[in-house]
């Protein structure tokens, strides 16, 4: 079977291509180990997202993927391996290879990691990247967030209801989460933010006890007590397996031609945060998921 489009991800962008593309006729597969992405990792309420005052994001996810499967969209939950261009696409997965005229690459990004000492060791031992996952873990426990923008902010938020005490821990002297983050968390009482501080090793025996940085304004190491340590501090886009098809830029992001979405090989587009775009925004990402879809029928009708 040969398919129309593949699309490569499940977040906002994935999804949103999705319906646009089911709605116009064109035979579709979305393949995603979860349907979500990074949406699924954090269980905050969302305030900017049009035609809601608020929702959460994993109601958000849960109404956008209800939505694609009315439409009766074929999904995969596999991840995909491989990329080929022959006169048609190869998507390969572990089981399987699938074929098609276009693929979307809308894979989104991963969290970046510290890649300090104790790390990598103390992950699932008090060392996470996912709030909605492992915060109530750390009921009546004091954690450290690192991370200053507002993605660091919306898992403090999340985490004050588990938490007894959150430590945001940001290297640069500047807070970059939007006021509205900084004003809830502030209005909780059990936030403490130190600028300047240079996550530089975690320490523990079995499980986190403490967290050392770096001050950087005194140069001097100070050690804080803390039993769970969440990593903030910004995503890596998705792009790997596009690599040999794409350009892209030093952040790894895909090169995109701004008004089609189309990359440097024919019939292979991407959206949302694994392309160069410069807001990564759930609401962007849905958008440019619709522009990408919209494209896409105009090349499959031409």
């Amino acid at each position: 079977m040969i398919y129309d489009l593949i699309i490569i991800g499940g977040g906002p962008a994935g999804l949103t291509a999705a319906i646009y593309a089911a709605r116009a006729k064109i035979k579709t597969l979305l393949i995603s180990k979860e349907t979500g992405g990074q949406m699924t990792k954090k269980d905050v309420e969302i305030e900017n997202y049009p035609g809601f005052i608020k929702i959460s994001a994993l109601e958000l996810i849960h109404r956008l993927t209800e939505q694609v499967q009315n439409l009766n969209v074929e999904i995969l939950s596999a991840a995909a391996i491989t990329v080929a261009k022959n006169s048609n696409f190869a998507v390969q997965t572990a089981d399987d290879e699938f074929e098609s005229r276009v693929v979307l690459a809308a894979s989104g990004a991963q969290p970046c990691f510290l890649n300090i000492p104790g790390e990598k060791e103390f992950i699932g031992r008090g060392v996470s990247c996912c709030t909605t996952c492992d915060g109530p873990l750390f009921s009546g426990r004091e954690v450290a967030v690192i991370g200053g923008g507002n993605s660091a902010f919306e898992a403090a938020i999340f985490l004050t209801k588990y938490a007894k005490h959150i430590y945001i821990l940001e290297a640069g002297n500047v807070i970059r989460a939007d006021q509205r983050n900084q004003e809830l968390l502030s209005a909780s009482g059990k936030a403490t933010i130190i600028g300047g501080a240079k996550a530089v090793r975690i320490k523990g025996s079995d499980f986190v006890q403490s967290i050392i940085y770096e001050d950087r304004a005194s140069g001097q190491i100070k050690e804080l007590p803390v039993e769970g340590v969440f990593i903030k501090i910004g995503c890596t886009p998705s792009s790997d397996i596009f690599k040999s098809l794409v350009d892209t830029n030093k952040l790894g992001e895909i090169i995109v031609d701004r008004t089609t979405h189309q990359t440097k090989t024919l019939g292979l587009f991407a959206a949302g945060d694994v392309s160069d775009i410069k807001y990564k925004q759930i609401i962007i990402a849905a958008g440019d998921g619709a522009a990408a879809a919209l494209s896409i029928i105009d090349y499959l009708e031409n």
